[in-house]
């Protein structure tokens, strides 16, 4: 490489003179301010025509106008090629960072579920950074949730051990996860070898995407336990079946093959953000939002370009799939220099494919949607959520802010199935993963308040055992006998949270909600118009439709015998056809007519009938 520069720093940089010398070689070049410090980098395939586009009179952006009017000098690497100029400018970008750059908020690696083969009773664990143990790994994953998440399905599932080998080596009896049939204990010898092996060889099925393997595996061995009357070991596989299509489901796009990285932009004036889905072997294995500082760039292909290049070769040891669907596609050329330079990296064949059809399609339209949702749910959460606390507090007239609130509502149909809701809220919105609810045992139906005081003793008594931290304002939908029940729990659990009950008032209508502070001496009332008052009302609404559905199931569960029972055209052995393959008539409820027509022995025209009979009832 050759490398040439502007060695005088002024005030005014004089462009002219500079881009008189300047070669039409290929090459990166870095703009510096009047303090030495890096602007931006950028790379091009003839750089006098590139460089010389930021001092044209018009067409600049106002960013761009910002960015020249800042530059004290400029120095340019001549490189052999454009792809090794953009190597190089992603390797810049990582190392210095600059302002007017692309940047990603997140950029570290992805995390890999390692599976240890150096034991005789090898574990399953969350990986990161270099490869060098002997065992298998499985991945990447998108983020290091998703990791956990699957971690757990398979703990559900197979019972793999999942503990540090130097707890599982000091053990001398079984932990709480064999009690609560996570695990098999083989710290202590309550399972074979052969057996830990079975379900070992499943987890590796599962992990390299052969679902319909392992899933005609665990059939032949749910129909010879149950030859064998062995009912419960039956059972066990039938709960594994289950769970195994209730993962298809939630994954809702599978292909029969492929590794793919799905990479979707979209650029609007208040921001920007890049959703990238993860497919191996056929299977939708998570996916991951980024919102980007977008430096300069004005349009979703320069985005995603920018993104494509600093994802993979601004880091070291990041996997590079085969295969790449940008969305937007991008122009040939950026196709050609992207694909070569991955190529390089990878050593071997990385194709950036723009048109696509089939389930490629599907993942492609996918990562749009969510990309496009994700943007307007960014854009809503930093502009409403933390006025909402703000306006909140003040009307309360609290003397530090509300970090984490929860609300709780009570549920049931006359009293049958009575569920109790708590619904959490920090200062990004919603905390749904920490939404719990509680079904409620061993009072008189009906009992509104009796069905309060378990469930926030329940909750609050956990919490204090667990050491973890209690919200800043527990909130009670209902009026003063509600909060007073609050009051009873807190002071026989010896805590004082702040507490704040809703009732709906009179005419029940929004807006008209009368709230109760600490106690039902403290009345405060709120404008109707407060972001404040918007904001109690979403978690009160959030509590109930959360109390509703819970109910709804736990009633629902209690009620039908079977949705399969009374389908015109199904007999015995297509309805044990439908519950093997589903698991249960709840699942076929859930399934669509593909899905259903999927099963041995029902038509494409039987499914359909199956599905309106099941939708129509």
């Amino acid at each position: 490489m050759t490398e040439f520069s502007d060695s005088s720093a002024r005030a005014v940089f004089d462009h002219q003179s500079f881009l008189k010398t300047l070669t039409p070689k290929p090459g990166v070049y870095r703009m510096f301010g009047d303090d030495g410090d890096l602007l931006y980098v950028g790379k091009a395939k003839n750089l006098k025509n590139r460089v010389s586009s930021y001092f044209r009179a018009r067409g600049l952006t106002n960013k761009t106008v910002a960015l020249v009017q800042r530059i004290a000098r400029i120095e340019i690497t001549v490189t052999h090629s454009e792809t090794e100029a953009l190597l190089l400018e992603q390797t810049l970008i990582k190392t210095h960072r600059p302002p007017y750059n692309i940047m990603l908020v997140d950029d570290k690696g992805y995390p890999y579920i390692f599976l240890s083969s150096e034991q005789q009773w090898p574990g399953l664990h969350l990986h990161r950074g270099a490869r060098k143990k002997k065992g298998q790994y499985f991945g990447p994953f998108p983020s290091a949730s998703a990791v956990r998440e699957s971690l757990s399905t398979l703990q559900k599932a197979f019972k793999v051990r999942q503990c540090e080998d130097s707890v599982f080596q000091g053990r001398s009896r079984p932990c709480l996860q064999y009690q609560i049939k996570r695990c098999k204990a083989p710290c202590v010898g309550y399972v074979t070898e052969d057996e830990y092996a079975d379900d070992l060889h499943k987890t590796e099925l599962f992990l390299t995407g052969k679902n319909q393997d392992l899933l005609n595996d665990i059939h032949r061995q749910m129909d010879e336990a149950a030859a064998e009357l062995k009912f419960e070991q039956a059972a066990e596989y039938r709960d594994q079946v289950l769970l195994l299509r209730k993962i298809q489901e939630q994954q809702h796009v599978e292909g029969k093959q492929g590794n793919v990285d799905i990479i979707a932009a979209v650029y609007e004036g208040r921001g920007c953000c890049v959703h990238q889905l993860m497919v191996r072997n056929g299977r939708l294995i998570g996916s991951k939002t980024h919102h980007p500082k977008p430096g300069i760039a004005e349009t979703a292909e320069e985005l995603i370009e920018a993104y494509i290049g600093q994802y993979y070769l601004g880091a070291t040891g990041r996997e590079i799939p085969p295969e790449i669907i940008p969305v937007p596609n991008l122009g040939a050329d950026s196709i050609s220099v992207l694909s070569q330079a991955l190529t390089e990296s990878a050593q071997r064949k990385v194709t950036l494919r723009g048109q696509v059809r089939g389930d490629r399609a599907k993942w492609r339209d996918l990562a749009l949607t969510n990309a496009t949702e994700q943007l307007a749910m960014h854009i809503a959460g930093k502009d409403s959520v933390e006025a909402r606390f703000r306006k909140l507090e003040e009307a309360l007239k609290l003397p530090e802010p509300i970090q984490r609130m929860e609300c709780f509502d009570i549920s049931h149909s006359h009293g049958e199935a009575t569920v109790a809701s708590c619904v959490v809220f920090d200062r990004q919105g919603p905390a749904k993963r920490l939404y719990r609810r509680f079904n409620i045992e061993g009072i008189t139906g009906g009992d509104d308040y009796a069905a309060m005081q378990q469930a926030l003793t329940r909750r609050y008594s956990r919490l204090m055992k667990e050491e973890t931290p209690l919200p800043d304002l527990i909130i009670i939908d209902g009026g003063k006998g509600q909060l007073g029940v609050a009051q009873e729990v807190m002071a026989e659990l010896g805590i004082q949270p702040r507490l704040l009950g809703i009732a709906k008032g009179i005419t029940r209508k929004a807006g008209m909600e009368t709230l109760y502070l600490d106690d039902a001496q403290h009345e405060i009332v709120i404008d109707k118009h407060s972001p404040g008052l918007h904001l109690l009302q979403h978690i009160r609404d959030e509590s109930h439709r959360f109390a509703i559905a819970g109910h709804r199931a736990r009633r629902d569960k209690t009620r039908t015998r079977s949705l399969l029972d009374d389908i015109p055209g199904i007999g015995n052995e297509r309805r044990k056809a439908l519950v093997r393959h589903f698991g249960s008539g709840i699942v076929v409820k859930s399934a669509s007519v593909d899905e259903i027509a999927k099963v041995k022995g029902v038509s494409r025209a039987l499914a359909q009938s199956i599905y309106d009979f099941l939708h129509s009832a």
